[in-house]
């Protein structure tokens, strides 16, 4: 198979889908590679290092699109990229398709196979593929948080951890799965006094069982949020259903009852964001002020350390890419459940119901397009 790697054109997307080690793991399968030229320096990979490893630097990224049979990107394709994908070619990369009609439409028409990360999901309902990103984005919110509680930045001026004979902020997280957790472990890190908030009890045992006595759980719904929310600095949403439209758990009434120049930071943003009043922001223009508070919703938080977050990423994505390459998308998706799972269009057909109910199309179940 002929894989591509085109450069991410995302606003400030340093990430790269696929490493030297990657390119060298294809090739010794038999396959061969396509990077267009500078796709891996923003992720301190040169050129010579993805010859080296066996590929072959395209000029631009309408020949990678042009040639490849897979198709391996970080970031969904953007109104730019849309013409250059050909029907029966595979998209392995991150769509979020439930939050953005507009790409849906137009993997639609393309009718080529689309793959995505963050509903590869295993037996065990753990997402392999999202589990990395999860993990930098909840990792960095308290961080972007905290710069932006700055005075200077906008925010109140409140330190995480305040200092002897001052309190420390107040954080609520909500969303105990894999970013939430993330989040909260750093945030009582920083010596900050966290609230977790979920709505599955048994995860709540679990997260009483191993974090650290300065972060509190409770059981998430609106009242409990509503009484949390004014003794918040920080509130940093981390909710997610996979594949689909997430729950507003923030609406736009209850910023008036928050602190002025308190912070939300939503890493839900990809799936449409758990707080109303939130948009997609870039890291270049990433915060803007409703009703106080500053909402920082940058939707690719992880392309902002590229170099942790590729080696992260890759090293989960590697072993998937090679299994298609191997037995192509077709026996690939019949025989491993992961990745049928991650399967969300097919020659203009949706096949994951939370893209379908997003957008009121029909539903095909993944099997009866498989044959």
């Amino acid at each position: 198979m002929l894989v591509g790697v085109p450069k991410e054109i995302k606003t400030n997307e340093n990430r790269v889908a696929l490493t030297p080690a990657g390119v060298s793991a294809l090739v010794k399968n038999g396959h061969k590679v396509i990077v267009e030229t500078n796709a891996g320096v923003g992720s301190a990979f040169s050129n010579e290092e993805y010859v080296k490893a066996g590929a072959e630097i395209i000029a631009t990224a309408a020949e990678v699109f042009a040639k490849a049979d897979m198709i391996m990107k970080v970031k969904e394709p953007i109104s730019k990229e849309y013409d250059l994908i050909r029907e029966g070619q595979i998209l392995f990369t991150y769509f979020h398709f439930a939050a953005n009609k507009e790409l849906t439409d137009a993997i639609i028409k393309s009718k080529s196979i689309a793959i995505a990360f963050e509903t590869v999901q295993r037996k065990d309902r753990s997402l392999p593929l999202l589990i990395p990103m999860s993990e930098v984005a909840g990792r960095m919110a308290p961080q972007e948080g905290a710069k932006y509680l700055e005075k200077v930045y906008g925010g109140r001026g409140v330190l995480l951890s305040g200092v002897p004979g001052t309190g420390p902020a107040e954080v609520v997280v909500l969303g105990g799965g894999m970013v939430g957790t993330n989040a909260a472990k750093i945030a009582a890190g920083l010596g900050a006094r966290v609230t977790v908030f979920d709505n599955n009890l048994d995860r709540l045992r679990y997260l009483d069982d191993v974090m650290p006595k300065n972060i509190s759980l409770m059981y998430s719904n609106e009242y409990n949020i509503r009484q949390a929310l004014p003794k918040a600095d920080l509130v940093i949403g981390a909710v997610l259903i996979p594949g689909a439209v997430t729950p507003k758990l923030v609406t736009r009434d209850m910023l008036k009852i928050m602190k002025e120049g308190s912070v939300i930071v939503d890493v839900a943003v990809d799936q449409g964001g758990c707080i109303e009043t939130c948009h997609a922001t870039t890291h270049d223009n990433p915060t803007y002020v409703i009703d106080g508070v500053v909402h920082y919703c940058v939707a690719n938080m992880p392309g902002a350390v590229p170099v942790t977050s590729t080696l992260a990423l890759a090293q989960a994505t590697l072993p998937y890419a090679v299994e298609i390459a191997n037995k192509g998308y077709l026996k690939a998706l019949q025989t491993n459940s992961d990745l049928k799972a991650g399967l969300n269009i097919i020659d203009g057909k949706v096949t994951f119901k939370g893209v379908a109910d997003a957008f009121g199309l029909e539903y095909h179940e993944p099997d009866s397009l498989l044959k």
